[in-house]
């Protein structure tokens, strides 16, 4: 079946192939268009040159002229712009140029800049154009291996703000086909005019609009297929229960498995009476599973109005094949239209409305968390009817009453203990439809004031996002059995039944997790250009800004309110002077405190423009800049109110003066400070960008050095002891402004452009390193090695082990440990402070999390292109994080399921290699705490995506209504390489992680 709608696909890509025309005509045609650049205006000055050399070159209006053979081709070019070729039909009007390197338009704060007068702080990704080489699925799709200074967030910071169009929004919300740039703003100057929310950056998404142009369609149909990386591995049931037999005879205790149950379990001859369950196996999963989608882009207009809109559809299944998971799917439609109006030479308009439909149907419960926890000798998930004795008329009762006969042929298995499982729910639980919708809208106006003074504009933008979702499903209760089993003359059969629960189906459907989201933004600005005896560029913006989310079951609304003012100036486009501000306005802090101002500065030189590098043969353009300032914030705030005091009344607190009656007391929760007000973030950052032997080699780079003081705690080390009493349960402890973090580190991207003949060559290497560190903390302890001030904030503490005890004389004659009794095969601790006791004054800075992402992340992408095919590679490296082996899959105790980590752990035999701990049916709080035994190095390097992709010739289609058919195929999550891979790939509790193969086809009308 998976074949077959696999050649879907090519159908359509064959079905097209009548309408391609490949006759050629030697037939002359007069011919006359427009050349346009950026945002559709006219080029002055753009030549035109025929096959046969002729050239003419664009007036005035951008207009030109010429006459030439049909289907033959143009050449076109422009300064500033890239180059193209033409060919000439009876419907060529406008030929639409795209931007040379350097003069391309990034989207930064409520403006547009050309790449090459970029300040600091700033990265982009033209989305657009690398889903030419690189078809993603998600928004922020492997970004970090082609933006600098992002690696999942950014500079090392723990939160930033997303923008869709100005609004802020999910990434998710959006589909990577509907999407133009996504800019990231990282540095204190590129972020400052959006206000306090974006104190820690922001990723900018801007989509896509129409064109000049004839109506232009774009159809994308795609076949997908997950395939999983690895599962979990567990013992079987016999491996398992001996054991298990073993940590019982480790706690002294009796065996509780026979040899003889051992033995079936493990022949495997009546897989009901003696269960080997494998939740990972073809029974209950698929090898893979699919997903299809499909995207339409209509774009086009005139003069007067533009237009874009976004059809897209895609279908995903799931891995569990069984019950009613084989229904399992998600399906999600989304509509968008963006469409710019000029109202007049002087006013213009802009209209954004965005609809996405989701719908997830799945089962009643987590089959993935049962997997990870069910040992595999608990029950049969199914009863064979076929089994019961003849004679046992109750077990043949419950067979005919019941509801859910499994195929005609088995009862639903289960035990006192495991009356609800997965099993049983998926066959009979019944099902969940999971419903999401979002209405995005926003829409600007703006207007040329140049009549009131010259370089003078506004503009506006108000948006508003509604989200809402909630779930529907039918809960039916369900009843499993228990069997109990005989043997007459060697064949098992089912004695008798027992009945935990009752099948029963109300019909009712259940409406639950109901959730909203309401958000309303808006700014408006006034924009300001002008040259001054064309040496003196002069640019400024009045900016007010602010937006607020209302969102279900939260009574305060989530709130951004903030002006803006920017003004630059640039001297001979060599020096840049640059200063943005913002006052922030903050409903969190105390009156008197709310306001507060934000201001950055700028600076910028470009040395290949002096005379000393002018004719430089290496460097093309080498800039350098600087920026520095402070943005007040109250992102790290966490709630309303904080600075005021908070009394409770309780019941009975303290004494009781009225006997017989309800006594009660007023208690203290907090105590009030007026003089709470934002953190900051006080930043300089240096950037550098170059091109160099005529733009074979390009580098783009910043290095920062960042503080947030001032964080908000409640902090007793502040305060006397008698402020805060356990019982009563008391506090007069306020918030204070205390905490302070630093941040330092660097971020990169280099390109190397060569051609060979006709294959053209791009290597680019991204790279991001931070490092982070609390400088001031209120805190006391014992021993310096234990402070947080001056390690890392996403520090792993924990104890420091010395291998596992091999004896009792050796227990005896080291350090008492206190988390329990120990036995030999237990973990070993170092001392530190040599008090002769292992405790939590003994635990040490271990390493990096990684929380904010990994300390030092690098992407590397390939590009080939030879005649119409394209080779695309890309590879994305973390490194120095490390994590914690602390899941289920490695701290097994007690009645847990044990994984084939087991296999390793510590007997008398084996105390010399084993590497992990004894094992036991009691509380292992000695060895399964954090501590470097159980520390892992997350560093890898993977091969994220393989794209390769081929264009029809464009000659092709000359006589056809199809201007360019193409097909690609690629692969996503293809490769991990890292000392650590099985656990890096390894999800415990949760779906698989999967390799993705993508075929598509795309086709442009």
């Amino acid at each position: 079946m998976n074949i077959i709608k696999f050649k879907v696909v090519f159908c359509a890509l064959f079905a097209l192939m009548p309408f391609i025309g490949v006759a050629q005509t030697s037939e002359d045609i007069d011919v006359e268009a427009i050349v346009r650049g950026k945002e559709g205006k006219p080029l002055v000055g753009a030549t035109v040159t025929t096959e046969a050399g002729n050239t003419v070159v664009t007036d005035s209006i951008g207009s030109f002229s010429l006459s030439t053979g049909l289907y033959s081709t143009l050449a076109v070019a422009a300064p500033e712009y890239k180059p193209t070729t033409v060919i000439v039909t009876p419907f060529v009007d406008n030929i639409s140029l795209e931007p040379a390197e350097g003069y391309e338009d990034v989207n930064v704060a409520f403006r547009k800049v050309e790449k090459r007068n970029l300040i600091s702080g700033v990265s982009f990704v033209d989305l657009d154009e690398l889903m030419e080489k690189n078809y993603n699925t998600s928004t922020l799709e492997n970004m970090e291996g082609f933006a600098n200074g992002f690696h999942g967030n950014i500079w090392g910071m723990d939160e930033y703000l997303v923008l869709i169009d100005g609004v802020p929004r999910d990434a998710g919300s959006i589909m990577p086909t509907e999407i133009d740039q996504i800019s990231f703003l990282k540095g204190v100057s590129a972020v400052a005019l959006y206000g306090s929310r974006a104190a820690k950056g922001v990723v900018q998404i801007t989509t896509k609009r129409g064109k000049i142009q004839k109506q232009e369609i774009d159809v994308r149909i795609k076949a997908g297929m997950f395939v999983p990386k690895s599962y979990p591995k567990y013992l079987g049931s016999a491996e398992y229960m001996t054991l298990y037999n073993e940590a019982r005879a480790n706690d002294g205790l009796s065996q509780r498995f026979d040899d003889e149950t051992i033995y079936q379990h493990a022949a495997g001859d009546n897989p009901y009476r003696y269960p080997d369950v494998n939740y990972y196996s073809s029974d209950y999963l698929q090898e893979t599973y699919n997903r299809y989608d499909a995207t339409a882009q209509i774009s086009g207009g005139n003069e007067t109005a533009q237009y874009y809109t976004n059809l897209g559809f895609y279908s995903a299944g799931s891995l569990l094949n069984f019950g009613e998971a084989e229904n399992n799917r998600t399906q999600r439609f989304n509509i968008r239209g963006n469409v710019d109006i000029d109202i007049t030479e002087t006013l213009y308009a802009t209209v954004n409305a965005s609809a996405v439909y989701y719908n997830g149907w799945g089962v009643n419960t987590d089959y993935w968390s049962g997997a990870a926890n069910l040992r595999p000798n608990r029950f049969s998930p199914l009863i064979p009817t076929s089994m019961i004795e003849e004679s046992d008329e109750n077990s043949l009762q419950y067979v005919n009453n019941s509801s859910n006969l499994i195929d005609g042929q088995y009862l639903l298995g289960g035990t006192q203990l495991d009356q609800t499982n997965p099993f049983a729910a998926i066959y009979a639980g019944g099902s969940n439809n999971y419903t999401s919708r979002q209405f995005q809208f926003n829409t600007g106006i703006g207007a040329d004031l140049g009549n009131l003074l010259e370089g003078l504009s506004f503009h506006s933008n108000f948006g508003v996002d509604y989200s809402t979702s909630y779930n529907q499903s039918y809960n039916n209760e369900y009843a499993v059995y228990e069997p109990s089993w005989t043997n007459y003359d060697g064949d098992d059969l089912i004695a008798s039944l027992t009945q935990y629960g009752q099948d029963a189906r109300s019909g009712v459907q259940n409406i639950s997790d109901s959730w909203y989201r309401q958000t309303i933004s808006f700014s408006g600005q006034f924009n300001y250009e002008t040259k001054i005896e064309e040496d003196h560029n002069v640019s400024a913006m009045l900016i007010a800004n602010g937006f607020q989310q209302s969102i279900s079951e939260e009574y305060h609304r989530t709130s951004n309110a903030n002006l803006g003012l920017y003004v630059g100036y640039d001297y001979l486009d060599k020096y840049f002077v640059n200063f943005s501000g913002a006052l922030v306005h903050s409903a969190k802090l105390p009156e008197g405190n709310r306001q507060a101002f934000s201001p950055t500065f700028t600076l910028g030189w470009r040395l290949s423009e002096e005379n000393f590098l002018q004719n430089s043969t290496v460097f093309d353009e080498l800039k350098l800049t600087a920026s520095a300032g402070i943005l007040h914030t109250d992102i790290d705030i966490q709630d309303y109110y904080l600075y005021e005091s908070i009394y409770t009344q309780t019941d009975g607190a303290w004494f009781n003066w009225r006997d017989g009656a309800l006594s009660r007391s007023t208690d203290s929760r907090r105590g009030q400070n007026d003089d709470l007000t934002f953190s900051k973030r006080e930043e300089i950052n240096l950037g550098v960008e170059a091109s160099l032997f005529d733009n074979l080699f390009q580098i783009q780079g910043s290095v920062f050095a960042n503080r947030m003081t001032g964080g908000i705690v409640q902090a007793s080390v502040l305060y006397p002891n008698y402020f805060e009493t356990g019982w009563p349960n008391s506090s007069f402890i306020p918030y204070v402004n205390y905490n302070d973090d630093e941040r330092v580190g660097f971020d990169f991207r280099a390109d190397w452009n060569q051609q060979f003949g006709e294959l053209k060559t791009t290597l680019g290497v991204v790279g991001t390193y931070y490092d982070t560190k609390a400088t001031k903390r209120a805190e006391m302890y014992e021993d310096e090695y234990q402070s947080r001030e001056g390690n890392p904030l996403d520090g792993i503490w924990g104890l420091e082990s010395d291998g596992l005890f091999a004896s009792a004389e050796e227990i005896a004659n080291s350090p008492s440990q206190s988390y329990g009794q120990v036995a030999p095969g237990d973990i070993k601790y170092i001392d530190q402070n040599g008090d002769g006791v292992i405790d939590n004054q003994d635990e040490v800075y271990l390493g990096k999390a990684g929380w904010f992402g990994s300390p030092l992340t690098l992407g590397v992408n390939f590009t080939a292109e030879w005649k119409d095919f394209t080779f695309f590679a890309l590879g994305i490296g973390r490194f120095g994080a490390h994590g914690m082996k602390n899941s289920s899959y490695f701290w097994m105790d007690g009645e847990d399921k044990y994984s084939i980590v087991a296999r390793d752990r510590w007997t008398p035999e084996t105390s010399e290699i084993a590497t992990y701990p004894r094992l036991t049916t009691t509380n292992s709080n000695n060895n399964f705490r954090n501590s470097d035994f159980w520390l892992y190095s997350t560093d890898r390097f993977d091969l994220a995506k393989v794209q390769i992709s081929y264009n029809l010739p464009k000659e092709l289609f000359a006589q056809s209504f199809v201007q360019e058919l193409g097909v690609y195929v690629n692969g996503a999550n293809l490769l991990t390489v890292s000392p650590e891979r099985e656990i890096l790939e390894l999800n415990v509790g949760s779906a698989p992680q999967n390799r993705f193969y993508n075929l598509g086809v795309k086709a442009i009308f």
